[in-house]
């Protein structure tokens, strides 16, 4: 049967606003099922508490269960690579952070792209990393420790949780801005207790896991990496006051795979901003060593991108490669 144009025009725009209508309408019910939180790191590691303290509060909100699937494996690259070939309906998200970033660069062969195949939803929080140094270090301050580290090439040791890893690609931006040269000592296990002995003189360590040992006097904070003092330690100076530009932290948010409809995406977007300002959430992440990180989808995707960008030039400049 031929129908008219006219009549033909009318019944296609028609069945599209009645496609969209039933988009919307199905994003505004979403959730109707319980919805998979994939996390790439063990159950009881900081990076699940943020998990679940986001997903307990999704479920309270939007009716269903949110449940956090711990996939360990490869620094997050299961898990990321699980979410990436998921069905972008919104039923499957992924705990995202700073380790994404880093391996878009550090791993030459994956079997997705981060940027292009992880949509962000919203940002959570973002966390400070220390520079610390063993108690009887001679330097004082960062100016002190560059100066000691440029009369000293290769004689400080600096420690790692691996080869890529955060701790890793902050003391590497940090050699390349001021021109020094230290030893990269990784380990597979605490290094706490080689650092408070002296036999790695300096960490570039997460604030969550060094500040019991800063209160206790084991070891000696100089800086922290983000852009302003945490407010958690503001007699801490940044490292930004001593090497203008430097700027280095962890942060975590949700991604969900690309196309998922950008109406579940908004959805998602709002209960968890909304969770970011609620005293109790606000609370347990500032107990984490985190500050908030509110905004719409696409800050946290200009977040994603720049931070990608910014250490794969890490990555490529100190010539780091995956082991």
């Amino acid at each position: 049967m031929n129908l008219p144009r006219r009549r033909f025009l009318h019944v296609a725009g028609g069945a599209a606003a009645l496609a969209t209508i039933s988009r919307t309408g199905w994003a505004l019910d979403y959730p109707t099922r319980p919805v998979r939180v994939v996390v790439g790191y063990p159950a009881g590691s900081a990076t699940d508490v943020i998990a679940r303290l986001v997903s307990q509060w999704l479920s309270e909100r939007l009716g269903q269960p949110f449940l956090v699937e711990n996939r360990t494996g490869a620094g997050s690259n299961i898990a990321t690579e699980a979410v990436a070939h998921a069905p972008p309906d919104g039923y499957t998200l992924l705990l995202v952070g700073a380790t994404n970033a880093v391996n878009a660069s550090l791993y030459q062969r994956l079997n997705f792209n981060f940027v292009r195949d992880i949509a962000p939803v919203a940002g959570i929080v973002r966390t400070p990393f220390v520079m610390e140094v063993t108690p009887s270090f001679p330097a004082q301050t960062v100016s002190e420790f560059i100066a000691y580290a440029k009369a000293n090439p290769g004689k400080i040791n600096m420690g790692s949780a691996g080869i890529g890893s955060a701790n890793h690609i902050f003391g590497e931006l940090f050699q390349s801005m001021t021109g020094i040269n230290m030893v990269h000592v990784p380990y597979r296990s605490d290094l706490f207790p080689d650092l408070i002995a002296g036999q790695v003189q300096v960490y570039f360590g997460a604030m969550a896991a060094s500040i019991g040992f800063i209160k206790s006097g084991k070891v000696r904070a100089l800086a922290v990496t983000t852009a302003a003092r945490w407010e958690g330690t503001p007699d801490i100076p940044t490292i930004r006051e001593s090497v203008p530009g430097y700027e280095a932290s962890g942060w975590y948010g949700i991604g969900a795979p690309e196309k998922t409809p950008p109406e579940v995406i908004d959805k998602l977007n709002s209960q968890i901003n909304a969770g970011l300002i609620d005293p109790k959430v606000k609370s347990r992440l500032v107990d984490l060593g985190g500050t908030i990180l509110p905004g719409s989808p696409a800050d946290f995707g200009k977040l994603i991108a720049a931070e990608t960008e910014k250490w794969g030039k890490v990555i490529q400049a100190a010539g780091i490669k995956a082991e």
